[in-house]
């Protein structure tokens, strides 16, 4: 689900969809009611319907902040592109960020 004005991604917040970019929101459609199950390395992806986020969650993951073993993730080439990509971590507890390079 990405966001109509600026193209960021959609989270699921107060049962719809915001956008944490521009702030725009909207409610769910049809087409964001689905069920995608797929495995990339150790970790699944789980795109479901009704209150819970539509990003990818593992259990691979130590919070630096509380210690909690699961974060929502996911991946950005913030260098070159002949470099690996950077994994962004999201505490699904304290929301705290951290990277994995």
């Amino acid at each position: 689900m990405f966001c109509p004005k600026c193209g960021a991604l959609m989270r699921q917040s107060e049962g719809r969809l915001a956008c944490s970019r521009c702030g725009s929101t909207r409610n769910h459609d049809k087409a964001d009611k689905m069920t995608v199950t797929e495995k990339m390395h150790t970790r699944e992806m789980v795109i479901i319907e009704g209150d819970q986020s539509v990003l990818p969650i593992t259990n691979e993951a130590e919070c630096p902040k509380c210690g909690h073993r699961e974060a929502y993730w996911i991946l950005r080439q913030t260098r070159a592109a002949d470099e690996p990509e950077t994994r962004i971590y999201e505490c699904t507890k304290c929301h705290a960020r951290w990277r994995e390079y």
